[in-house]
């Protein structure tokens, strides 16, 4: 676990390739969260490309603040790997929980809510890594 909090863009990196294989294998599948009266609906591939971009993009910024001799905050770091791949992890596992039948309207909805709700920290986790970035440039 230490590794992976002194160099930050290796799990980034490192996960490109396996979220691109899950997204080309399940193309046909869409993820559709209910809210309210709205339908948000997502192809996975579509889902697994923009994930793959934007760990790209993570990840290749902090190989190159690695490269600068420049360092976030550890605790930054290990905070933001955390929410990002748990975020996901429970954002997977919640939606293969989810039940089309008519009958589980209230379970749906509870999940639903618990979606969101994981969605909500991938994205605190998100707005933490530009705030790291920052850090580490200013940081003797």
């Amino acid at each position: 676990m230490n590794r992976l909090i002194k160099k930050p863009y290796k799990p980034f990196l490192l996960a490109i390739l396996p979220v691109m294989l899950l997204g080309f294998l399940s193309r046909g599948a869409v993820l559709d969260i209910n809210i309210h009266d709205t339908y948000v609906i997502i192809n996975y591939w579509h889902l697994a490309i923009f994930s793959s971009v934007l760990f790209a993009i993570i990840g290749i910024s902090y190989w190159a603040m690695t490269k600068a001799n420049k360092k976030p905050a550890t605790w930054l770091s290990a905070i933001h790997l955390i929410l990002t791949f748990g975020g996901s992890l429970m954002l997977w596992i919640l939606h293969n929980f989810y039940s089309l039948d008519r009958f589980a309207y209230a379970f749906n909805n509870d999940l639903t809510a618990a979606i969101t709700i994981s969605v909500l920290v991938m994205l605190i986790g998100q707005i933490l890594f530009p705030i790291n970035i920052v850090y580490g440039l200013l940081k003797k």
